[in-house]
């Protein structure tokens, strides 16, 4: 939000602005060690996610969440909604990384590999090689409308449509397999809920990366707002060296530094053009700064250019910006570092041993109805449900203990074979013989089901079974 501007209306009223009326951004293109990092982590996250879907893994896609069947392949596990407890685990992994990494390394996340960021690269590469570059685009958003600039205009747009369409495609494979929707797609048989999604991620895509850009960082990310309260002396931001660069100024290359009575900044402003969101990192930190560096590579060949030394912005920490001699990579190690650390490693270690020690074959126990007695005895009958979270068949063999002589009887037959990752529900019998005198009230009781092709894969459910008063 800006500062509230003044107007004098033509009626004579006092109209205030709450809000500044937003400057299209162009940003000039620039190149170096960091703008090469960035390309090089758009290409990672977006080889990951677009060649996900087009992996293989035992017949099937490899990442697969099955809404439908209420499964989720993730290469060589199938989870079911039973495992709730790893998505929780996930994602307070993922919450103690970001604190971590922002305890380190401020907003590198966000300068480097957030999907806002990356989409906005690509766009405003493909808007680069259409439109031309930063002067030429902001010529053609002054020039009145014209034969060429509605050429222009119309191919960026259809690029953008065309590349958005495809990401918001590519969201979809990820819940249906590619195969299957590449052919209902081609059948123009796609059903109404893929229609939404790809549409409306793609069209998300569009509109974030091609028209709203800094604004989302700067005003819709929440994580703007808070970083600063994972920010100390030592997290590593961007900053320009005040007490190097000032007083600045232009000068001639020939007069050295010393002679020109002026700090090193030359002040050429190409700092706030390569700028995605528009800051002048010289005003020192601001929450807009997503820590790109694209502004470090600008200055860097501008000090190049002049024959001064690297570094008048560079990532630095606080403490060692105002203090030559401190090595902000000695100060890593530190209280809100190795509280994040442990907690990370205690989740990791955790969610890795129980994804090793997990039985594949799980099992529910429902009581069906009150036991009712027979010429056999009593009987309780119970709707068993055995889910094979594995991704071959197993046969099981199911007994029942906790009262002596109680036997069970299947409605299928014994063994049950289960199908590979597959829920299977059918309904069992336990009978107490008549002869075995049974308590009235309830009785804990164990359904068993052992695999017979794997010794190591068993389960064990409690249930209860009610015994009438008359009996």
């Amino acid at each position: 939000m800006a500062d509230a501007d003044t107007a004098q209306a033509d009626s004579g009223e006092i109209v205030e602005q709450l809000f500044e009326s937003r400057q299209k951004i162009h940003p000039r293109s620039v190149s170096g060690i960091f703008a090469t990092w960035r390309w090089m982590a758009v290409f990672a996250t977006q080889l990951v996610f677009y060649g996900l879907p087009w992996l293989r893994w035992g017949g099937r896609p490899a990442v697969l969440f099955d809404l439908a069947a209420r499964k989720f392949y993730i290469f060589g596990y199938v989870f079911w909604p039973q495992d709730f407890i790893y998505l929780a685990a996930l994602l307070a992994l993922s919450a103690f990384g970001l604190f971590w990494w922002t305890a380190i390394a401020g907003r590198l996340w966000c300068g480097y590999a957030c999907p806002q960021t990356v989409y906005t690269e690509i766009f405003l590469w493909i808007e680069e090689k259409i439109e031309g570059s930063h002067t030429a685009r902001r010529k053609l958003d002054q020039a009145p409308m014209s034969p060429r600039k509605f050429a222009l205009r119309s191919s960026k747009h259809a690029v953008w449509l065309l590349f958005s369409l495809w990401t918001g495609f590519t969201f979809v494979a990820y819940f249906t397999p590619l195969t299957q929707l590449a052919h209902e797609t081609e059948s123009v048989a796609l059903g109404p809920w893929q229609l939404f999604w790809i549409g409306f991620y793609g069209l998300a895509t569009y509109g974030n990366a091609g028209f709203l850009r800094e604004q989302v960082c700067k005003y819709m990310c929440p994580y703007a707002r808070f970083q600063a309260a994972m920010f100390d002396r030592d997290t590593l931001i961007i900053s320009y060296d005040e007490a190097r660069g000032e007083p600045r100024g232009s000068r001639r290359k020939s007069i050295p530094l010393k002679e020109v009575g002026k700090g090193a900044c030359v002040d050429c402003g190409i700092c706030v053009q390569v700028c995605p969101t528009g800051i002048d990192i010289r005003n020192g930190l601001q929450y807009e700064c997503i820590g790109c560096a694209a502004c470090i590579d600008a200055c860097d060949q501008v000090m190049e250019k002049m024959d001064y030394p690297k570094g008048l912005i560079r990532y630095t920490t606080e403490n060692a910006l105002e203090n030559p001699g401190w090595k902000w990579t000695e100060h890593i190690v530190r209280p809100r570092v190795v509280i994040y650390t442990a907690l990370m490693v205690v989740l990791t270690v955790a969610m890795a041993v129980s994804l090793a020690l997990r039985d594949p074959l799980r099992m529910d126990v429902m009581r069906d109805r009150l036991v009712r007695e027979t010429d056999n005895g009593l009987e309780s009958v119970y709707q068993l449900v055995l889910i094979n979270a594995d991704e071959k068949p197993h046969s099981v063999g199911l007994t029942v203990d906790g009262i002596e002589g109680a036997r069970l009887v299947s409605d299928a037959p014994l063994p049950i074979v289960l199908t590979p990752a597959a829920t299977q529900r059918f309904t069992v019998r336990v009978i107490v013989p008549s002869k075995v005198k049974v308590a009235p009230g309830s009785h804990h009781i164990q359904f068993k089901a052992q695999a017979v092709d794997d010794t190591k894969i068993h389960r064990t459910e409690k249930a209860v079974l009610i015994a009438p008063k008359e009996y």
